[in-house]
């Protein structure tokens, strides 16, 4: 967090220069929809079945989530033309509700959700990986922590190393997420052609598993749109996008409809397998009631597939990181990389290390309730902000623009959501929150305190040229043109 005019010497290099750019429209469709889908559709639907009380409302919570978050990309994709900055909803705050709004949703980024986020993975392949060593029970507490750290500690040490390796981790890895739902979907179909759709029958499908709560529903939403998070991806990318007026709303129309229906699908398929209560108790009964002997391959291939979605977190919180650091609101050692390897070493063990704080918890739900109602909360301010500079600036030039029924619907879902889920879960929110604002003194401090003692400043030359020299970085201007 150094002055201005130290910020603009050493951020003279612009981050298209490090990263490749994204030019095809083709790639979106694989991109797109590969980013979106990952561990949330193993982990979430327990908690999104446990919180709706039914298979049918359930089954429409899914789908109404897709359809929210199809609108909430729509309204980005208006923002990340019209304020075509990498960094996605961060820079959009930061530029419409000034540098502190700007700076603690980059805050509670850095120290919950990008943590929490990769933690709920790790344990997800924890408990995968060690299903079939427990076939009938669920694995131990600690062996789950421990696998999670040591996955999160390896794949840190890969993106450390290369860029090319980790890419090519993500490259393996997804064909274990692909694997293991075109196993649940077509065992579903399979399931469905012998007869066995009690569960899908309307008389069924709505016979509540105990009362249904408004507050309940409310945190299933929150389950379900931990599946969907990574629809705003691109917007982190906006900068690197060639041709986003025609991309982007393509790449929306076309991909979230996708995985909607790839979502939908696979949760009709669990139920015409297992009985709401087996599924519950454990999404793993799937592969064991349909595939008997050859079951171990659904916890295997959901395993590879968080494998690589903790990987996927690691890769893309640099471009964040890279972002807050270059405005300023980031101390700069964290947007540096290495000099041999190219690879943002002080970025990835900060979100290690807050991670692994992370798994001091292993309650994989309560920690996607945590993540969800926070990154809620400033989604919801990001849609507010789209309506707030079409009053101040309705005159600026937007390439995409949308209608404001979009923003409007997506904040009356957004004041539900989030009113029930503080009635719900107020401990789990309000500790969020406290969070949230914490972040107002240390920006106070670090940031708007722009003339502070020579000695301090003269400390913090030292100490960051101490990490420079231990960990051996540099800015992306000084030692390398691209990351490799």
């Amino acid at each position: 967090m150094e002055n201005s005019t130290s910020k603009q010497r050493n951020f003279s290099l612009h981050n298209h220069q490090w990263a490749p750019s994204i030019n095809s429209s083709c790639l979106f469709v694989v991109i797109f929809p590969g980013n979106i889908i990952g561990s949330g559709i193993f982990v979430s639907p327990k908690g999104v079945l446990e919180n709706s009380s039914s298979v049918g409302l359930a089954l429409i919570v899914w789908t109404l989530t897709g359809v929210i978050t199809a609108i909430s990309a729509l309204c980005y994709a208006e923002l990340g033309v019209t304020i075509p900055k990498s960094g996605g909803d961060y820079s959009y705050v930061k530029d419409i509700f000034g540098e502190l709004a700007g700076f603690l949703r980059l805050w509670i980024a850095v120290l919950v959700i990008y943590p929490t986020n990769q933690a709920v993975i790790a344990l997800t392949f924890a408990n995968y990986a060690l299903q079939p060593l427990f076939p009938s029970c669920f694995p131990p507490e600690r062996a789950l922590g421990l696998l999670a750290a040591v996955c999160l500690l390896l794949l840190t040490w890969i993106n450390c190393f290369s860029v090319r390796w980790a890419t090519r981790v993500q490259d393996v890895f997804t064909t274990g997420k692909l694997l293991a739902l075109c196993l649940i979907i077509i065992m579903g179909i399979v399931q469905i052609c012998k007869g066995h759709f009690y569960w899908l029958e309307p008389e069924h499908a709505f016979h509540p598993l105990q009362p249904y709560d408004m507050s309940r529903i409310a945190l299933a939403f929150l389950q379900g749109s931990f599946a969907y998070a990574g629809w705003n991806f691109l917007n982190y990318v906006t900068e690197e996008l060639i041709d986003p007026y025609r991309n982007l709303p393509r790449a929306i129309f076309i991909s979230i409809p996708l995985v909607t229906f790839v979502y939908v699908c696979a949760n009709i398929a669990y139920v015409t397998a297992m009985s709401p209560q087996e599924l519950m108790a454990s999404n793993a009964t799937f592969g064991e009631k349909l595939l008997r002997v050859m079951s171990w391959i659904m916890p295997i291939s959901v395993a590879l597939s968080t494998f690589g979605g903790v990987n996927g977190s690691l890769f893309t919180s640099s471009r964040l990181f890279f972002a807050g650091a270059r405005e300023g609101h980031l101390p700069h050692l964290l947007a540096r990389i290495h000099v041999n390897c190219c690879t943002p070493i002080p970025a990835l063990l900060f979100t290690c290390i807050s991670t692994l704080l992370m798994l001091c918890t292993i309650d994989i739900y309560t920690l996607i309730n945590y993540v969800g109602f926070i990154n809620y909360l400033f989604y919801g301010v990001t849609v507010a902000g789209q309506i707030v500079l079409r009053i101040k600036e309705p005159d600026i030039h937007r390439p995409i623009k949308v209608s404001l029924a979009w923003p409007v619907i997506f904040l009356i879902f957004w004041t539900f959501l989030l009113i029930f889920s503080l009635y719900s879960e107020p401990v789990v929110c309000g500790i969020g929150l406290a969070i949230m604002l914490s972040g107002v003194p240390v920006y106070l401090f670090g940031v708007y305190w722009e003339n502070k003692p020579k000695s301090f400043n003269s400390f913090v030359v030292k100490l960051n040229h101490l990490w420079q020299k231990l960990f051996m970085v540099v800015y992306p201007s000084e030692g390398s043109e691209r990351w490799k």
